[in-house]
């Protein structure tokens, strides 16, 4: 056998260890209309470029915010329905919502998407719903990355995350520095789980209940997977509105750790939130979860979001302007409690 021979038996190729560039051009080819959709006058320069640039405008004193996020396994579900064009709704939602709270206007997200093998439709779907929660939110997808990794994951897997970078003006930071004795707290309603707590949800319906993601539901009244995939409501441009027109001190986006877990975060020491169960009713999928799993309340409330996806801290002078605003934008919100002296050794967020 000669040495080329030899070298042309043992050549090896990128595709053959896994990896399909072509399949990466295609599903570009075919997302690229998508991530057109989101965009702003600000983006600078075209789809496909090494970096994405913006143009930050005119500001007195800009602060940037940034936030990074996923989605957990709420993946498992959309990859066991074969369903991946409204898991970016959530990526999106995850993001800019974190970075609301401080008042910050979402400009732009970049996302990240980490695939066993690159089928050009599902990525292509998966970045149709990532463009959508841009275009919700009001920000630029301004680019992103496919990585695709064979012999790390399987064929049918995938993973996404973001970073998502708001600006605001220094003099209009929200935060607990703002919040006083008397202001009002009110609650905006979630459009089910949203992302988070589901490994519990999992683990109590699909593996100890064993009940079938493509099972109808009466009391759901619809598919239990067609549940668990509702996308998480997006209130950027809610916030941004309602912080325009009303005194907002700061704002509670509800993820992990459950209503008091995160207002605790947004409440200074010396004060305390109070909040009241009998304001609100938590959707059906919340009893469900309860029920199948003999989940006991505080652990509900601990993990999930119960129904409140944000929370708004306003003046109490503007409590009523604020639920008005929410209303006409067709938001359900609601008085859930207010903000009161703390005595010594409280906790600084209650729910009674």
């Amino acid at each position: 056998m000669s040495e080329n021979q030899l070298n042309a038996d043992q050549s090896v190729s990128y595709a053959a260890a896994g990896v399909d560039i072509e399949a990466g051009d295609r599903a570009v080819e075919l997302f690229a209309p998508h991530a057109k959709r989101a965009t702003r006058p600000e983006v600078r320069g075209g789809l496909g470029g090494f970096a994405g640039l913006f143009a930050l405008g005119k500001y007195n004193k800009p602060l940037l915010a940034a936030g990074s996020d996923g989605v957990g396994t709420k993946l498992a579900v959309a990859q066991a329905m074969d369903v991946h064009n409204t898991i970016g709704i959530d990526l999106v939602a995850m993001c800019v919502d974190d970075l609301v709270v401080c008042g910050a206007e979402p400009l732009f997200l970049q996302d990240y998407i980490a695939i066993g093998k690159v089928v050009p439709e599902h990525v292509a779907e998966i970045v149709e719903g990532i463009a959508e929660g841009c275009v919700r939110a009001g920000c630029a997808l301004l680019g992103g990355e496919t990585a695709e990794h064979p012999g790390v994951m399987e064929a049918g897997h995938y993973d996404v995350s973001a970073t998502a970078v708001g600006v605001v003006e220094e003099d209009e930071v929200l935060g607990p520095q703002r919040v006083r004795a008397g202001d009002a707290i009110i609650a905006m309603a979630s459009s089910g789980l949203h992302s988070n707590g589901y490994s519990l949800a999992r683990h109590v319906l699909l593996e100890k209940a064993g009940l079938p993601l493509d099972g109808y539901m009466d009391e759901l009244g619809r598919t239990l997977g067609e549940e668990l995939l509702e996308p998480t409501r997006i209130y950027a441009k809610d916030c941004l509105a309602l912080a325009a027109e009303c005194d907002v001190r700061t704002f509670c986006h509800v993820t992990g750790g459950g209503l008091v877990g995160n207002m605790v975060r947004i409440i200074p020491e010396g004060l305390v939130a109070t909040m009241h169960r009998n304001t609100w009713e938590p959707q059906q999928i919340f009893r469900t979860i309860a029920r199948y799993g003999k989940v006991p309340q505080e652990e509900m409330e601990k993990t999930f979001n119960m129904g409140v996806g944000m929370v708004a801290i306003v003046a109490p002078e503007d409590r009523d302007r604020a639920l008005a605003m929410l209303t006409a934008r067709h938001m359900d919100a609601w008085e859930l409690g207010t903000v009161r002296e703390a005595a010594e050794g409280e906790a600084r967020a209650e729910l009674i």
